[in-house]
């Protein structure tokens, strides 16, 4: 299983470490793609990913044709001053995405999530390894 987080053809950070101080955060589209851990445990791969502010209602985890893909949204909330005024602001806020190619080994029947403190951890399952077959071939 390679689990390799699936990439756009437009995300140039690895090729200019230098100028990108924000690696990892932004991806193609506007999207933030969230921090994450990928661990090869025993018997199976553990994702942790950090979506920070995000609550467990906004938060969305599914599997397609052998993709798992995160997705979550956290909203600004617009709060008047009455003492004061915002001068900077650096939390961020919008759609997080982050999509795996979790391959052939995996029993996606039996993939397990959990979200607390913000740190969303999803294990999946390694499969039972298959014998190799042995076909027996006609000879004419």
């Amino acid at each position: 299983m390679s689990l390799v987080p699936r990439r756009s053809f437009f995300d140039f950070d690895d090729l200019f470490d230098l100028w990108a101080p924000r690696r990892g955060v932004e991806s193609a589209g506007g999207a933030l793609a969230p921090r994450v851990d990928v661990k090869d445990m025993k018997d199976h791969y553990e994702i942790t990913a950090e979506l920070p502010g995000v609550k467990k209602e906004d938060l969305d985890v599914s599997l397609h044709n052998g993709v798992l893909a995160i997705s979550a949204e956290t909203k600004q909330e617009n709060v008047e001053e009455k003492d004061g005024k915002v001068i900077r602001q650096e939390r961020r806020y919008g759609r997080y995405m982050r999509s795996f190619d979790l391959g052939p080994d995996v029993s996606e029947g039996d993939i397990e999530a959990a979200f607390a403190d913000g740190i969303l951890t999803v294990k999946a399952p390694k499969s039972a390894p298959k014998p190799p077959e042995a076909k027996r071939i006609k000879v004419e």
